[in-house]
C-alpha cells in the first residue's frame, strides 16, 4: 500500500529527471545537515489524507543552473516542487483511490525533523533534499451507540498487608537488589548495518572506498545497549544532530539475545 510520501518520491524521481538540466537522478540516502542558505517549501494536504508535507533544499542547489542558464533558480524550484506535491495527490488517487488536494504551498525556513532523505546527483555534483511527511489517512467517525448496561459492581477486595497507610496509594515495592542497578551506566549505540569481509579486502581499503552494508536505506536501524538489541527505529535530524525515532521495542526474550561484536 502506497502512502503520500511514496507517491511523492515516485513523482519527484520522474519530474526531476525530465525538468532539470543535465537529467539528474534522485535517490534515497542517509540524512545529513543542510548547508547555509537552505530553503524549504511546505504543502498543506486535505481530503481522505491530510496533514503537512515539507521539502528542504540544500542552499548550494540554487547556485547550480538546474533550471536553465539565466533562470531564477529559486522561483523555478518553487514551481517544480509545487508540481510534485500536486502530482503526488493525483498519483495517490490513481494507486490507492484516495482523494486529496493541496490547499496551501508556502516557503519555510527550516524543519527540526525529517522523515526521509534524498541525494540529487548530476555528474560529479550532488545536493541533499530532506522531506518531512505528516500526511496521514483520515479515520472515519465511528457511530455512537448507547452504552451497554453494566453489571453491579463487585465489592472491593480486602486490603492487603502491603497496603499504604490511610490517604496514600499502594505502589509495587522495588527490590533493593534492583535499586542498586539503576545507577549502572551502559553505552547505547546505533547500528546501520554490518558486513563480513576477508582480511585481505580490509587491508586493501583506502580513502574513498565504499563498503556496502547488509541492509537497505529504508530498513530500520538497531538501538544497542551493551551488546543487546533493545529497539529499532528510523534516523531523524533534530536541530542539526542525528536522532532515532523508535518504531519497535524488542520483546523481553529478544532483548536477551546478544549480537555478534563487530570490532
Amino acid at each position: 500500500m502506497m502512502n503520500y510520501l511514496d507517491c511523492w518520491t515516485s513523482v519527484a524521481t520522474a519530474l526531476f529527471s525530465q525538468a532539470l538540466a543535465g537529467e539528474p537522478e534522485l535517490s534515497e540516502s542517509l540524512p545529513k545537515p543542510l548547508g547555509n542558505g537552505s530553503i524549504g517549501f511546505a504543502a498543506t494536504v486535505e481530503g481522505d489524507v491530510k496533514g503537512r508535507f515539507a521539502i528542504m533544499l540544500d542552499g548550494s542547489i540554487f547556485e547550480a543552473p538546474l533550471m536553465g542558464d539565466g533562470a531564477d533558480q529559486k522561483a523555478g524550484w518553487n514551481e517544480l516542487l509545487r508540481e510534485t506535491v500536486n502530482s503526488a495527490a493525483g498519483e495517490l488517487l490513481a494507486k490507492e483511490g484516495k482523494k486529496c488536494q493541496v490547499k496551501n504551498f508556502e516557503e519555510i525556513t527550516g524543519e527540526s525533523q525529517v522523515s526521509r532523505a534524498f541525494q540529487l546527483r548530476a555528474g560529479d555534483k550532488s545536493w541533499t533534499i530532506l522531506v518531512r511527511d505528516e500526511v496521514r489517512a483520515v479515520e472515519a467517525a465511528k457511530p455512537v451507540s448507547a452504552p451497554a448496561p453494566q453489571p453491579p459492581a463487585a465489592p472491593p477486595p480486602p486490603p492487603s498487608r502491603t497496603a499504604a497507610s490511610a490517604g496514600g496509594s499502594e505502589l509495587p515495592a522495588m527490590s533493593s537488589g534492583l535499586e542498586l542497578l539503576l545507577d549502572v551506566e551502559l553505552d547505547a549505540s546505533l547500528r546501520f548495518g554490518s558486513r563480513e569481509m576477508p582480511l585481505g579486502e580490509i587491508l586493501e581499503l583506502g580513502p574513498g572506498d565504499v563498503v556496502e552494508l547488509d541492509r537497505y536505506v529504508a530498513d530500520p536501524v538497531d538501538l544497542i545497549v551493551g551488546d543487546k538489541i533493545v529497539a529499532r527505529g528510523e534516523v531523524v535530524l533534530v536541530n542539526g544532530n542525528f536522532g532515532l525515532r523508535i518504531t519497535e521495542v524488542a520483546a523481553p526474550l529478544k532483548r536477551l539475545e546478544s549480537i555478534r561484536c563487530l570490532f
